[in-house]
């Protein structure tokens, strides 16, 4: 599940749900708390201006999603509340931000911020990450972030990790040479699970040389609020980077 709070990782998906989760989809529950006025208006207003269509063909690059300007672009997975994919979208303004987020309350909460800040360079898809990545065109993307990720800690469900060896191969397909992917988790089992996938494909470089590169953020990282809180109660995260060869 890449967008459903932290706390809700040891409970069965609902019922409504098993389709989805039959089909491959790596997301679980999409509703939470009733929206407030506002956040539905956003929702049904301006989430359409900003929504990737993925009904429709993929642009010959992905830099056709956003105004001139944009020189390159960047996925997020699962932005929750969307802290980090704002900071990164304002401090980098010739970039184009996708984040991909199934959680109605976490796309309301992003709204609320893009509205409030006046952003422009991000776009924003409200379904399943693998079906994104299977509809970009190749060497698309600058980087891919998955940032405390629901870690799926049963054994059952690890099928619904979103690191799967197919994820791993689709994301060398979209990312460009040089591009990375990176990873953070306070979850000891899914940065060993992540670290195998990735160590084991062709396609990815570890680019840690010392422990420091992986047990501290990297240089500018905006440290969400599930981070914040996990370091305040004692979790420890890893901090992982990948490059595509």
């Amino acid at each position: 599940m890449i967008a459903a709070p932290r706390d809700a990782s040891d409970r069965d998906p609902p019922d409504d749900d098993a389709l989805a989760h039959s089909r491959g989809s790596f997301f679980g529950r999409r509703k939470g708390h009733r929206l407030r006025a506002h956040q539905a208006d956003l929702i049904n207003n301006l989430l359409p201006h900003l929504a990737v269509d993925i009904s429709t063909p993929a642009p010959e690059k992905l830099t056709d999603l956003f105004d001139d300007g944009i020189e390159h672009v960047r996925l997020e997975i699962g932005f929750g509340g969307g802290e980090h994919l704002i900071a990164e979208a304002q401090a980098h303004p010739d970039t184009g931000f996708i984040g991909c987020e199934p959680y109605v309350n976490g796309m309301a909460k992003i709204l609320t911020q893009i509205e409030a800040h006046n952003v422009g360079n991000v776009r924003l898809f409200a379904g399943d990450a693998a079906e994104l990545l299977a509809w970009a065109p190749p060497r698309a993307l600058a980087r891919i972030d998955l940032i405390h990720p629901d870690p799926w800690p049963k054994r059952r469900h690890w099928k619904r990790r979103f690191v799967q060896d197919a994820t791993v191969a689709a994301m060398a397909r979209i990312l460009e040479r040089g591009g990375e992917f990176r990873f953070v988790s306070d979850i000891d089992d899914y940065c060993a699970w992540t670290l195998a996938h990735l160590m084991r494909s062709p396609d990815f470089a570890w680019l840690a040389e010392r422990a420091t590169d992986w047990l501290q953020p990297w240089p500018d990282y905006t440290m969400t609020r599930y981070g914040a809180k996990a370091e305040r109660e004692g979790r420890k995260a890893a901090y992982l980077r990948f490059r595509r060869h």
